[in-house]
């Protein structure tokens, strides 16, 4: 697939003359609701949770996933694939009194906004659309009613959630791709794959504990906005527009339903705080003596620098990343090589003790492995105490 999208690349029914007036009378009733009925537009936290931003033109139109949900998605099935439920959108004993094997109780589900991260339109009983928002991979609940049903926690990100098996549901798709999407596993996807084609998916990020970070995503290609807009556009398939010709990508659509909403959508997102640990999950003691290596014998304070523990902005130029060549630090630079820098950022370190496994790719499954990796690439001589005191010290952050 040629790296550069634009407008054409839309399926042909959203290129006639007819639907294309269609599409943009529906994206501009939309755009204007709130103006004609004197509302409020809507706060970050709404659009974070229920803004599809247009992209039933992608999973209804082109995926069809309306039709695979109401035909073999039941609630079983949806939290087998990460899925997760907001109890507070559920009528009392509603899991109590409908089947959990029926796709019937989904497409309830979706009517009540109870499915985190998944908008649809239901009318008698069919689900005739369906969207995705922000939500879907960066939030994730607190299992309080069971696992994968309770209270939302915004920007947590859902680890256990399978977006490639998810996609690879519809019809739409070759046996290639299925194949492709359904070899991620949870917690991960690659943003990159269905522009340039290439198969290499990285873990969800959260969403929470950004403010003061600056340039966020792994690869330091622009701020959270740019992030957004660029997800929104090209991975959600949302009705707005997105260039960057770093990577080759200009797409417009009109109107724009994604840009008007990027700052409240970030601002939202610098609300979301960094979770504390549980109580007793890591050894205090423990704790005050990695910090001591942190800053000393291991100098992993040196690129991870507090309090937002990144080097990112320490260039001579703070509108522009101060990144490391992925030989610097032992990454695999596959993923770098398909972003707009080439290179990484240091990662924030935030919240580690929610959100294993580690590096962009996945690669550590859990703190020692971390721990381990750069022991041995910087050849730091850590005994077997201090790996496992360092360990404490990153739990507690």
């Amino acid at each position: 697939m040629s790296p550069r999208r634009h407008l054409s690349s839309l399926p042909s029914r959203l290129r006639s003359p007819l639907a294309a007036a269609l599409v943009l009378a529906l994206a501009f009733t939309a755009s204007t609701a709130h103006q004609s009925s004197g509302a409020k537009p809507p706060d970050g936290q709404t659009i974070f949770r229920f803004d599809t931003f247009g992209d039933e033109q992608f999973w209804t139109d082109t995926l069809r996933m309306h039709q695979v949900i109401q035909s073999s998605v039941s609630p079983a099935v949806a939290l087998s694939v990460g899925l997760k439920v907001d109890s507070e959108r559920l009528p009392p004993d509603f899991l109590a009194t409908h089947d959990l094997n029926d796709p019937a109780t989904t497409v309830k589900l979706i009517r009540l906004n109870a499915v985190v991260g998944v908008v649809g339109k239901v009318a008698d009983g069919k689900l005739k659309s369906v969207g995705i928002t922000c939500a879907l991979c960066h939030s994730t609940v607190d299992n309080s009613v069971t696992q994968g049903v309770g209270r939302r926690l915004d920007g947590w990100p859902n680890r256990s959630l399978n977006p490639g098996a998810i996609i690879a549901l519809s019809p739409a798709l070759s046996d290639a791709k299925k194949a492709v999407y359904n070899s991620w596993g949870p917690g991960k996807y690659d943003a990159r794959f269905n522009i340039d084609g290439i198969n290499g998916p990285a873990v969800i990020p959260p969403a929470f504990g950004l403010q003061g970070v600056g340039f966020e995503t792994f690869t330091g290609d622009g701020p959270i906005s740019y992030w957004n807009n660029y997800v929104a556009v090209t991975q959600m398939g949302g009705h707005g527009s997105f260039s960057d010709p770093r990577i080759g990508i200009s797409i417009t659509q009109t109107p724009d339903l994604v840009t008007p909403k990027l700052p409240a959508l970030l601002q939202y997102q610098l609300s979301l705080q960094t979770p504390p640990p549980p109580e007793g999950s890591f050894d205090a003691r423990a704790a005050r003596r990695g910090a001591a290596l942190f800053k000393g014998k291991a100098n992993c304070a040196s690129c991870h620098i507090p309090p937002t523990f990144t080097d990112v902005l320490t260039g001579p130029d703070p509108r522009v990343p101060f990144l490391h060549d992925p030989g610097a630090v032992g990454t695999d630079p596959g993923y770098a090589s398909r972003s707009a820098t080439k290179q990484y950022r240091t990662t924030p370190l935030r919240a580690l003790w929610q959100h294993p496994p580690y590096f962009h790719d996945g690669s550590a499954r859990d703190l020692p492995a971390v721990v381990d990796h750069y022991d041995q690439f910087f050849g730091l001589g850590l005994d077997a105490r201090q790996k496992a005191d360092l360990v404490e010290f990153l739990k507690s952050l």
